[in-house]
């Protein structure tokens, strides 16, 4: 793998300070709403397990959880729809949005109006989506020699030591297999996601990644975003 970006270390440290003000709670469930249509039961459904893991990470209250997972089932409730948006940043840095709405005709003007607002464009759908691949990333609270041969043993495809902890890839199938295994080992697993990981990575100025942090920014801001991600290194 190209390696941890600087955005995915931002955006973890982003989504803290938005779970201690709430601002993450839309998100989340949506999150758990997306999982529970495959089975409304996290000992059966390992997706769902990971968003509620999400959700409590979070504090998110149970009643909010138990809120998300019954939309699947409650008729009267406004059906969520999981659309990607694909588009280009400053330094032409390739962005993909991830999207859970209920109303496309509010989502899409809005991610488009992000993208046009800090220096960016949106674009044809397919585009950009081919320059990543589908992931799951695990970061584990380890360092050393010992922990990353741990991991292997685990799994995990690859992975690499990066800012005192280790970043996980593994087949998107076997993401809580891996994760589980790791936990088993005595390792500690701060983090379990799916991640649109880029193939490869492009390197900006200093001046050129503020603007692209700022875009980035702006679409995670927007309740409908789920997660985003770009190649920018």
């Amino acid at each position: 793998m190209s390696g941890h970006s600087k955005w995915s270390t931002i955006k973890r440290q982003k989504a803290v300070t938005d779970a201690k003000r709430g601002a993450v709670f839309t998100r989340l469930g949506n999150m758990i709403a997306i999982a529970a249509r495959g089975g409304a039961d996290p000992d059966t459904n390992s997706a769902l397990a990971m968003a509620i893991d999400k959700a409590k990470a979070a504090n998110m209250p149970l009643s909010n959880i138990e809120r998300a997972i019954q939309r699947v089932t409650d008729k009267g409730a406004a059906q969520l729809h999981e659309v990607m948006y694909e588009g280009y940043g400053p330094g032409g840095v390739a962005i993909l949005v991830e999207c859970a709405t209920d109303n496309i005709n509010r989502t899409y003007p809005e991610v488009k109006n992000a993208f046009n607002k800090k220096g960016g464009s949106i674009a044809d759908k397919g585009s950009v989506a081919y320059q990543f691949d589908r992931k799951g990333v695990i970061t584990v609270k380890a360092t050393g020699e010992d922990a990353l041969l741990a991991i292997l043993d685990a799994g995990a495809e690859d992975a690499n030591e990066h800012e005192g902890e280790i970043i996980v890839y593994t087949d998107p199938k076997e993401l809580a297999k891996v994760r589980d295994s790791i936990k088993y080992a005595g390792l500690e697993v701060v983090d379990a996601e799916l991640s649109y990981e880029p193939n490869t990575t492009v390197e900006l100025s200093d001046e050129q990644q503020e603007k692209v942090m700022n875009l980035m920014e702006a679409l995670e801001d927007l309740d409908d975003v789920v997660a985003t991600h770009t190649n920018l290194a």
